[in-house]
Parts: structure tokens; C-alpha cells; sequence
């Protein structure tokens, strides 16, 4: 969090030295507010200096070895947009019955924490306060030796210090958290801050609150991982420039093939480092030693940070190689004269161009992989000249830890794999992710710049769950590296291979298409629900979906290898009764007979008046019927 857009380096101001050497001597003294419980080490307050115990993350390894595709997921859409807000929100909801609230996601924090209806000194926010008093399922974190507690020594409080000055206070409580009804995962009883002050920016901001996703005890996603509701990972995307939006997804996903992946070590700081190695900049690597990205905490990838924040040698390298490639722009003064912001003017509102105009940024991991940023992962637009375009990254003061924001990511699929210790990078078009998501469409890769790029040439499976209602069936698209004529007399094999790995009956799995294609054979398979049902659940279609993307289908050496091109699901028709049916047909008969009926009576009708008036023929002579005489 920061006073401009959630600039928030970390530890960038030298003046917060002293600051954060008290806070670590007052955590020693007086205990983390992260420990709720006797049996766990104590924690540190966010941005000081020390690090998580080693043997406490060498347990959490052993305590998260969870079957991650087994899992349900909170899948919850993200709302504002990152530079007019300078953060990201998500819905989050708290009690019985539920509170709504707005809260910052912050994989920084580890703490999720909401004003209480008593803070004395929190500011207007988006939402009302949380009212405890109305919530039949709260309860108090009563005091113990194992945190901080209130002045009458009743309730467990925490405190959160930020690198901009702001800070949150409050009082620990637990109730019941909802994730929205369009999230599978059930609601949870969860530890939060209830506010009872706040400073800075956190009293100034629209948004409620925060949702701390970093490691830590009190954080959300330690709380649900060690319930076992959750695999132990998360996943956010942000949508581009002028769009925002997006989705996160709390929970182990299936990842797209093509994801980019960087160590990250969970001993060697507190927040979510990357192994960064080079920056290129049109191809060229900045003349900076790779050992500048590693210094104090690394590379840390912070999405509750707005901005980069490189150190001083690098950023300076960074400016200098992207100005050299945009000279034919003007290069203008800042939107905030408080800034010495770097801008260049003249280069068109059609952000889809700007790769045409500024060049290509590479990041380069230990392991030899590399994330490409377009420019709208290093630029923010100019709010005074239309047309114009600043330097989303800064000098990080003299700290000599890098700082990612989420600039950064935008268009980023980034996925937070704790428990194999690693984060990935998938670009993607995060603005539409949720609508494809709720439509049981796949998401698309996000175009690029690249025109060599593989990455749009091969379609990649969703990386989220499915949309809420229950699914009808699941198309398949796969290609065999075997020829058709070779394959054809096998597909009834494969058939039962597939269903078997699967781990469901023959009669699920149907073959709809086969195409021959040079040396392998596309194939449309439909998974369909069991028995006589027409429809399963999401949490079976998942299963079946994690399987196949994660090549749990192993097919024998005669039937070759196979490549998951994509799937994608359909809503279930539903059943309708024999009367629902023919009712058309019903409907028909009945009007003809009406018809019918309608036309006969007429018919009669007309027939009785023609013949009504005329005069019976009598022969001469004939009996008549007696007439009564009437008097005069």
C-alpha cells in the first residue's frame, strides 16, 4: 500500500529503518498476533526483517502434501482496476447472516481483516462495518499466551505495520467466511481482524479491508489448507489497461501446458519471491550483474503493490534501454508534479499498438524460462495528455530488493503453487477469464507481439474451475500421433482405455469425430454423464477435467502419445415429461378438432336455415294435422 496507487516498495524510505528495528524488538517481547495456538512458532509483523522458521516450513511441506485435484476451489471474481484504484478487490462475506465486504487481494498480507462496528478511528468505506453483535456464529479469539492481548486482557488483538506509514489494529475474532455463490467452496470458520484503527492510506481507500494471502498463520489460505479444504495454492489474474477485472481462484487448478514457471523459496523471506536472473529489453539484457535481482529479499512479487521497483543500477539501465527505442516520441513531464515521472507523448489511445512503439521486455528465470511483458505490463497512461504513456517502474530508494507489482502482471494468469515451492506466468486475456469461465469456454491465450510465439498456435486447457451450474457433458479435443487408417481399427480400445483411466464407465465416453491430419488423427470424444442421469457435478466433471490435463491417460506404445488440444463443457438438457414433449403436436390437435367441430356446426347451422323457411311439399287432398280454432 502506498499514498500513490498502492506504491508500497518494501522498506523503500531509509527513515523506516529505525521503525521496523522497534517493531522486530516489540514482536520479540511481546509475541506475534499471527499466533492463535500453543503449538505454533511465533511470527514476525510484515516487513521486518526476519524470516519464517525453516523447520516450520519443512512441517507445513509435509502438512500440505494434499491431493490437490481432489479439492474444491473458491473461485471469486476480482473487481476495480489497478492504477484507477491502485488495487484489486474481491468479495468477501462474514457471519450469520453473511456481511459483505470489499477487501484489497494482497498476497503481501497475512491477515485478512474488516472495520469493526466499535473502531473509533476507520474511515468511510465501500461497505458498512462488521456488526458482531449480529452475527449468530462469531466468537472472540480469547487471550492467551500465545498473542497479544487487549487492555483487559480478554481478546487476542493483532497490528500491521505498512512501508507507507499506514497501519491497522484491531481485535481477532472467528466466524463463519463465504466466498460468494459463485464459488464451489463451502463456507469456512476463519480467524480475522476486526478494526478498531486505522492510519494512511488504509483510512483513506474505497475498499474495506484487506485479504491477506501471504504465508502466515492468520493468513486466509493457511487457515483453509490446514482445514484440508483447499489444495495448497492460489491463482490471480488482472485484467489489462483501461479494463481491469478478473478472476482468482483459492485452490490447486489444472495449469496450462505452456506456463512459465520460477522457483520460489519459502525459507528465504516471508513474501513470494521469484529467481529473476536478466531483464532484456528488445531483446538485449540490461548490462546490470545478475546477482542485483537478489539482494535483501530477492525478487518479490507483491499483487497488493501497484508498480515495479527495481534497484538503483537496474533501474537505471532499464530507463536508459527504453528510451533508446522510443526517440522518435516526445518525452513529456508527469501527471503529478510530486513525481519525476519519465513519459513520452505521441504514442495513439490504441493500446493493442503499443507494441509497435515500445519494445518487448523479457524476464529472465534461474531455470532458463522467460515471461515476455508487453508494454502494458511496464506503462500506466498519461491522465493529463491523451496519447501518452509513463514508466510503470521506479527506483526502489536504496533498497536492493526488487518489487513486482501487479503492473506487472496484467494479462497474467499467476499461479502460486506453495506446495511444490514455485509460481508460474501464463498470458492470457484476464478481463474476459471470468465470463469464459462462467460460460465453460477455455480461456484464450493473449495475443502476441511475437509472431514466431507458439503460444498462440496451441490451445491450452482453462486454468479455473467450471461455471456453477452442473454440467451436461464434456467435450474433448485431442490429437493422436498415430494416422487414422493405423488408429481406426483401435478406437473401441481407446474408447475403454480412456474411460478406464478416467475412471469411469465405457458408456460415458463416445466418439463423435475423427479427422486424419498428415502423420497423427484429431478426435472429438463427449464424456457424458453416469447411468440415466443428464447431468454430473462440478466436482466430477473436475475430476475427470484435472485428470486429463495433468496426462493422467497413459495409452500403450501401439496407440502412440496424445496432445490435450482443448475441452470444453455444455449445460445439461433438461428432462422433459412426455406431456412437455408433444405439446406442439397436442396443442395442433386440439385446435384442428376445434376446427373441425367449429366447422360441422356451422355447417349445420346453415344447412337447418336454408331449408327452415321453405314450405313442405303436401300432395293434393292429404290429412293435416288439426288446427285449433281461435275465437275472434
Amino acid at each position: 500500500m502506498a499514498s500513490r496507487g498502492w506504491r508500497r516498495p518494501l522498506a523503500s524510505l531509509p527513515a523506516l529503518a529505525l521503525a521496523f528495528l522497534l517493531l522486530a524488538v516489540a514482536a520479540a517481547a511481546a509475541g506475534s498476533p499471527d499466533r492463535t495456538a500453543a503449538s505454533r512458532p511465533p511470527l514476525v509483523l510484515p516487513l521486518t526483517l526476519s524470516y519464517p522458521n525453516a523447520s516450520r516450513v519443512a512441517s507445513s511441506r509435509s502438512r500440505r502434501g494434499l491431493a490437490e485435484g481432489g479439492h474444491p476451489s473458491a473461485r471469486m471474481r476480482l473487481h476495480d482496476d489497478l492504477l484507477t484504484n491502485g488495487y484489486y478487490t474481491t468479495r468477501l462475506y462474514i457471519g450469520t447472516p453473511p456481511q459483505e465486504f470489499a477487501l484489497i487481494v494482497d498476497s503481501g498480507s497475512t491477515v485478512t481483516y474488516v472495520p469493526c462496528a466499535s473502531c473509533e478511528q476507520c474511515g468511510n468505506h465501500q461497505d458498512p462495518r462488521f456488526q458482531p453483535d449480529l452475527s449468530s456464529t462469531y466468537s472472540p479469539v480469547k487471550c492467551n499466551v500465545d498473542c497479544n492481548c487487549n487492555s483487559d486482557k480478554s481478546q487476542c488483538t493483532y497490528e500491521r505495520q505498512y512501508a507507507e506509514m499506514s497501519s491497522s489494529s484491531g481485535v481477532l475474532g472467528e466466524d463463519i467466511v463465504s466466498f460468494g455463490t459463485e464459488s464451489e467452496l463451502k463456507p469456512q470458520r476463519a480467524v480475522f481482524g476486526c478494526e478498531n484503527s486505522e492510519t494512511g492510506d488504509l483510512f483513506s481507500q474505497h475498499a474495506d479491508g484487506i485479504m491477506g494471502l501471504g504465508r502466515g498463520q492468520l493468513s486466509i489460505m493457511d487457515q483453509l489448507v490446514d482445514k484440508g479444504v483447499i489444495g495448497d495454492s492460489f491463482s490471480m489474474c488482472y485484467g489489462g489497461m483501461d479494463i481491469g477485472g478478473g478472476a482468482m481462484v483459492l485452490g490447486a487448478m489444472p495449469a496450462p501446458p505452456d506456463m512459465v514457471y520460477t522457483h520460489s523459496n519459502a525459507v528465504r523471506s516471508p513474501y513470494y519471491n521469484i529467481e529473476l536472473k536478466e531483464i532484456h529489453v528488445a531483446g538485449k539484457p540490461l548490462r546490470v550483474d545478475p546477482r542485483i535481482f537478489d539482494g535483501k529479499h530477492g525478487t518479490v512479487l507483491d499483487s497488493g503493490t501497484t508498480y515495479a521497483y527495481l534497484p538503483e543500477q537496474a533501474f537505471v539501465a532499464f530507463k536508459d534501454a527504453v528510451t533508446s527505442k522510443v526517440h522518435p516520441l516526445k518525452k513529456i513531464r508527469g501527471p503529478d508534479p510530486n513525481y519525476k515521472d519519465i513519459c513520452f507523448a505521441g504514442a495513439g489511445r490504441n493500446v493493442s499498438q503499443l507494441s509497435e512503439v515500445f519494445p518487448k521486455v523479457d524476464m529472465v528465470f534461474g531455470n532458463g524460462q522467460k515471461l515476455s511483458l508487453s508494454p502494458e505490463n511496464y506503462l500506466f497512461r498519461h491522465s493529463k495528455v491523451e496519447g501518452a504513456y509513463c514508466l510503470g517502474v521506479f527506483q526502489n530508494g536504496k533498497d536492493p530488493t526488487t518489487l513486482l507489482g501487479g503492473i506487472v502482471v496484467r494479462n497474467t494468469l499467476v499461479t502460486y503453487d506453495r506446495h511444490n515451492e514455485k509460481i508460474g506466468f501464463w498470458k492470457t486475456n484476464c478481463s474476459e477469464l471470468w465470463e469464459r469461465l462462467q460460460s465453460g469456454g477455455a480461456p484464450s491465450p493473449a495475443p502476441s507481439s511475437d509472431p514466431g510465439s507458439q503460444a498462440d498456435l496451441s490451445p491450452a486447457p482453462a486454468p479455473s474451475g467450471l461455471p456453477e451450474y452442473d454440467v451436461g457433458l464434456i467435450a474433448v479435443y485431442m490429437s493422436i500421433n498415430v494416422t487414422y487408417p493405423n488408429l481406426k481399427p483401435h478406437l473401441h480400445e481407446l474408447a475403454e482405455l480412456l474411460a478406464k483411466e478416467l475412471e469411469i464407465d465405457s458408456s460415458q465416453v463416445r466418439l463423435m469425430n475423427v479427422t486424419g491430419q498428415g502423420n497423427s488423427t484429431l478426435i472429438r470424444w463427449d464424456i457424458f454423464p453416469a447411468g440415466s442421469s443428464n447431468s454430473m457435478s462440478n466436482a466430477t466433471a473436475m475430476g475427470i477435467i484435472y485428470r486429463l490435463t495433468q496426462h493422467h491417460v497413459q495409452l500403450p506404445e501401439h496407440l502412440g502419445s496424445y496432445q490435450l488440444l482443448e475441452w470444453n463443457v455444455q449445460q445439461p438438457v433438461s428432462r422433459r415429461s412426455w406431456l412437455q414433449e408433444h405439446v406442439v403436436s397436442i396443442l395442433v390437435g386440439v385446435l384442428l378438432v376445434v376446427f373441425l367441430s367449429l366447422s360441422a356446426f356451422l355447417g349445420l347451422y346453415l344447412w337447418r336455415k336454408k331449408f327452415r323457411g321453405q314450405a313442405a311439399y303436401r300432395p293434393v287432398g292429404s290429412v293435416g294435422p288439426e288446427q285449433e280454432l281461435q275465437p275472434l
